[in-house]
């Protein structure tokens, strides 16, 4: 069975970005020195916290539809990197590629079993 590569790039991106999400915005809250330092920690991470579950959610199911050829998980993880944008909109430029190519990568997965 053929895999998309649009689809296979794109969930690439997704696990390289959300171990940098995962760890730099946990790595507030535990690395910080002070009090002061914590408790913005604890606020950017309270912020992200929802991008961060829509992108991590997105990844698994991208990756899902990625090396199972299933449209419907494709699907799925291109609207939830939508979302994980539009929830904390000052990250949408690091979720755009993915997205595109998550809609691509759908696009591909889909026309390749309607036929």
């Amino acid at each position: 069975m053929k895999k998309s590569k649009a689809l296979v790039i794109s969930a690439v991106l997704g696990i390289i970005y959300s171990i940098y999400l995962v760890s730099y915005f946990g790595g507030t809250i535990f690395g910080a020195g002070s009090g002061v330092e914590a408790v913005g920690g604890a606020i950017a991470t309270a912020l992200v916290t929802p991008h961060m579950i829509c992108i991590v959610l997105a990844t698994i199911f991208n990756t899902l539809g990625a090396f199972l050829n299933k449209s419907g998980f494709a699907l799925t993880g291109a609207i939830l990197y939508c979302v994980g944008g539009v929830v904390f909109i000052m990250y949408i430029f690091f979720v755009i590629p993915m997205i595109v190519l998550s809609f691509v990568g759908y696009g591909k997965v889909k026309k390749c079993h309607s036929n």
